[in-house]
Formats: C-alpha cells, sequence, structure tokens
C-alpha cells in the first residue's frame, strides 16, 4: 500500500490528495492530504446522485417518476452506452441518473436537478450532509469542488447503502459499473468509477476490487498540475498510482 503513496509522490507540480477506505477494517487505511479541496468536474455528478438517493429515501420522489425533457449530451458516450435512449425525450428518474454517472452527461444533471427543485435547493441539501462539498451547473466552474475526505465519506455511505438496501442506492452503482475509463491491466470489473478532469485538475472516485469481497474505496484528486494536454507525466502517474491500489486490494 505504501507504493501508492510513493508514486504519488513523484508528482513534483501541483497538489496531489489520496483517501482510501478498507470496508473489512472499518477504517481508512491510507490517506494523503484527505483535506485537500478539489474542483470536481464531472465527478460532481456522484454527490447530485446520493442527494437523489435521500430524496428518494424520504419519500419526496419514486425512482420510477418521469423526468421530461432530457437531452443526451452528443459530445458524450451515451450513444454507445445507452444506444436504446437515443431521441428519448422522457427517462424514469432511476434511469437518469444511471446515465448521467456512467456518461458523464452534464445535460442529464440539469434536467434531473431542475426536476428535483432546482440547483440551490440541490445544494443545500448537499451541504445537510457535507459542508465542504459545492456543485454548480456547469462542471467546469471552479466552485464546482469538494474535500477528498468528505467525498470519501459519500462514497462510504453509498457503498453501505447499497450493500443494506440495494433498490435504493442501485441507481448511482450501475452508474459506476457502466462507465467507460477502464485502465489497462486493471480488469473493468475490478475498477467502478466516477472520474472527472479538468486541464490541470484530476478527480477519482471509485471501488477497487472485487465488488462483494471487501474492496477498497477510494478518492484521488490533484489539482494546479501542468497541462495536462501538453505534459502527460501527471496522468501516468496518477494511473501507476491506480494500479497499485489495484494489487494492494487483491493481495
Amino acid at each position: 500500500m505504501q507504493k501508492v503513496l510513493e508514486k504519488l509522490k513523484e508528482i513534483s507540480l501541483g497538489e496531489v490528495g489520496l483517501v482510501v477506505y478498507s470496508p473489512l477494517e472499518q477504517d481508512v487505511v491510507l490517506s494523503l492530504n484527505k483535506d485537500l479541496s478539489v474542483p470536481l468536474a464531472s465527478a460532481s455528478k456522484v454527490a447530485i446522485a446520493f442527494c437523489i438517493a435521500k430524496l428518494v429515501e424520504e419519500g419526496h420522489y419514486k425512482w420510477t417518476d418521469i423526468v421530461r425533457d432530457i437531452t443526451l449530451n452528443p459530445k458524450e458516450d451515451s450513444n454507445e452506452v445507452y444506444p436504446h435512449f437515443q431521441n428519448r425525450e422522457t427517462l424514469a428518474l432511476r434511469d437518469s441518473v444511471e446515465v448521467m454517472i456512467a456518461c458523464h452527461d452534464s445535460f442529464v444533471a440539469n434536467s434531473i436537478v431542475q426536476f428535483c427543485g432546482g440547483w440551490e435547493m440541490m445544494n443545500q441539501k448537499l451541504k445537510s450532509y457535507f459542508n465542504n462539498i459545492n456543485i454548480t451547473q456547469n462542471p467546469t466552474d471552479l466552485d464546482n469542488s469538494g474535500e477528498l475526505s468528505q467525498l470519501l465519506e459519500l462514497l462510504r455511505q453509498t457503498y453501505q447503502g447499497y450493500k443494506t438496501n440495494p433498490e435504493l442506492w442501485i441507481p448511482i452503482i450501475n452508474g459506476l459499473i457502466r462507465q467507460q475509463g477502464q485502465i489497462k491491466e486493471i480488469p473493468s470489473h475490478f475498477l467502478n468509477h466516477m472520474t472527472g478532469g479538468l486541464d490541470n485538475v484530476v478527480v477519482d472516485v471509485g471501488i477497487m476490487g472485487e465488488f462483494n469481497q471487501n474492496p477498497l474505496l477510494y478518492v484521488l484528486g490533484a489539482k494546479n498540475l501542468p497541462n495536462r494536454h501538453e505534459e502527460g507525466l501527471a496522468d501516468e502517474i496518477i494511473m501507476d498510482a491506480l494500479k497499485s491500489l489495484y494489487s494492494a486490494s487483491i493481495n
């Protein structure tokens, strides 16, 4: 496990943090700059989905409710992952949440949030649980941000919620599982995650290892990196760190 931290410390420019939680040990087993706040980019959709699940749990909505005026973002990969949803103008709330996560779809995210009361209300709901996470309609907005330790707790509650009440949390888990952002050398079914990124930001929120055999939950964030379109070293280091985390999860 120490190899993961050693690898991340090779990032000489920018700031990087990682928090890893073991459901088996019921504790954080690895931590680096856990209080680091990073722009979330598309990873904020996990926070939106968490709020929706809580609203469903409280009886304000049902997963079978119909979200109207659905538009799928043509720049994302829903045409590959959900070809049968193309040209649909309505989707059930559970399907909308799944697509939002699986395809990083900001258009669907906005439709969901508007259906459930708007962005201000959604932020108020989120901050009642996690005061250091903030979401915005534009995923590239730097105010769309979160503290790594709180993102880890959000993920932990989602994972634990699925284990005890799968019917409530399954739209989120389905989205994490169907996302296409895989890493070579890590079997796709051992990496269920949500990524986010900007020119100088990387975020990854996920479940590493065999889902039903005590996997590791992790949140990784890096900011103020050299422009990732011009310099790929930081991305390579992060990939190698996640491969090391995978090795630790299966040993």
